[in-house]
């Protein structure tokens, strides 16, 4: 079966390959989150200029991609540093703090902003 797998392109990748798949993911998030920035834009422009209902699909989708985004990339930026010596503790600190708190802002706003637009 590993053969098989293997010879279909599923064996680990080489260096090349991790590099291409990287830019190829990046590509599809940027992609992504321009997409879900855009819609979101289109949903807002919607309610104040047509007086539709709000749909908040879309930025809810955009909020929580950037969020596990960055909380990823801090949880893997400590794990490849875990040992060293040279690596700032407190910027990952400080960087972890703003990131929760950007989170709680934009979750007190988005609520804040559905409370007013139901009444």
């Amino acid at each position: 079966m590993k053969g098989v797998l293997q010879n279909l392109g599923f064996g680990k990748a080489d260096e090349m390959q991790r590099l291409i798949l990287l830019k190829a993911q990046r590509n599809g998030y940027v992609f992504l989150a321009l997409a879900l920035l855009g819609w979101s834009l289109w949903e807002s422009y919607g309610v104040y200029a047509r007086q539709e209902p709000l749909n908040v699909t879309p930025c809810g989708l955009l909020i929580g991609a950037v969020l596990i985004q960055s909380f990823s990339q801090i949880v893997l930026t400590r794990r490849a540093t875990e040992g060293d010596e040279e690596s700032s503790k407190t910027g990952r600190l400080i960087a972890s703090v703003l990131l929760i708190c950007a989170t709680a802002a934009a979750a007190a706003a988005g609520a804040a902003f559905l409370l007013a637009a139901r009444s």
